[in-house]
C-alpha cells in the first residue's frame, strides 16, 4: 500500500506556539480500517496533532491528507467533519436533559438547527440507523433515559454513538477510559475493537493496560516527534520510550 492510499497521512507537520514547537516535523499515517493507539508523556503533542487533523490548529509547515485527494489544511473545521472525520474529547459532552434517543437524533441532524430537529420526525431509515447505533454502543435498554442519569462510561459510549450517527471514516478518541470502572473499560475495549475495520480509529490514551488490550500498532510521541512505533511489546522495550515515558 502506497503512502497516498492511507486513510490519514501527516508529513513533516510543525506547529509552534510562542517559539515552542508543539509538533516538530511529525509524520504518521493510518491505514483504512486500522485502530492506531498514540501514547506519550504530557506535552508530547498528542492534542495538537488532533487539533491539526480536525482543523482547529493550522501548522506552520507540513501536509495533512485524508485519503488520496482531501487536503485537510485547505478545509474548515466544519468541512473536515463533513469529509468524514469525527472527534471525541476526553470529557463527554452529551445533552444531559435529553434522552439517549434524542441525543442520537440531534447528532443525526448534522447541519439542521436545534429547534427544527426537535420538531422533525425521524424517517424509517433514520430510525433504523439509531437502533443500529444503540446496539453498537450497548445502550438499547437506556434509549429513553436522560443523559444526566447515565453512568460515566455510558456517557462516553453515547458520545461515541453520536459520532457514529455521522458515519465518519475516521474517529479520533481522546482518553476514552479515564475515570471508568474495570467493567466499563472492558466494554470500551470491545466497542472500539468492533469499530475498527469499518472505520479507522485513532485512540490517545495513558492507560497502558487498556492500550495493550486494543492496540495492533502503537505510535509514541515525545516533544512533538514520533520516536517509536510498532506493537506494544516492541515499543515497551524501546530504550527511548522507557526513558521519556514508561520509566516515569
Amino acid at each position: 500500500m502506497s503512502v497516498r492510499d492511507k486513510r490519514l497521512y501527516l508529513e513533516d507537520v510543525t506547529v509552534s506556539f510562542d517559539g515552542f514547537k508543539a509538533l516538530n516535523e511529525l509524520s504518521l499515517y493510518v491505514d483504512p480500517g486500522e485502530l492506531l493507539c498514540i501514547i506519550g508523556p504530557n506535552g508530547a503533542g498528542k492534542s495538537t496533532m488532533m487539533d491539526v487533523i480536525t482543523g482547529k490548529t493550522r501548522p506552520d509547515s507540513g501536509s495533512a491528507w485524508f485519503g488520496q485527494d482531501i487536503d485537510l489544511l485547505r478545509l474548515t473545521e466544519t468541512e473536515i467533519v463533513r469529509a468524514g472525520i469525527g472527534r471525541k474529547f476526553q470529557k463527554p459532552t452529551v445533552f444531559e436533559q435529553m434522552t439517549v434517543m434524542e441525543n442520537l437524533e440531534l447528532a443525526l441532524a448534522g447541519h439542521r438547527s436545534f429547534f427544527r430537529t426537535l420538531a422533525a420526525r425521524t424517517t424509517p431509515a433514520e430510525q433504523q440507523r439509531i437502533d443500529e447505533v444503540l446496539e453498537i454502543i450497548g445502550l438499547t435498554a437506556q434509549r429513553g433515559a436522560l443523559g444526566r442519569t447515565l453512568a460515566h462510561g455510558q456517557k462516553q459510549w453515547l458520545e461515541i454513538g453520536m459520532l457514529l450517527m455521522q458515519n465518519p471514516e475516521l474517529l479520533l478518541v481522546d482518553e476514552p477510559v479515564a475515570g471508568m470502572t474495570p467493567q466499563e473499560i472492558e466494554r470500551t475495549s470491545e466497542l472500539l475493537l468492533s469499530l475498527a475495520g469499518e472505520h479507522s480509529v485513532i485512540v490517545v490514551e495513558h492507560d497502558m493496560t487498556f492500550v495493550r488490550s486494543i492496540a495492533r500498532r502503537v505510535n509514541v510521541l515525545h516533544e512533538g516527534r514520533l520516536i517509536a512505533e510498532g506493537d506494544m511489546d516492541k515499543v515497551q522495550k524501546d530504550p527511548r520510550v522507557i526513558e521519556v515515558y514508561l520509566g516515569e
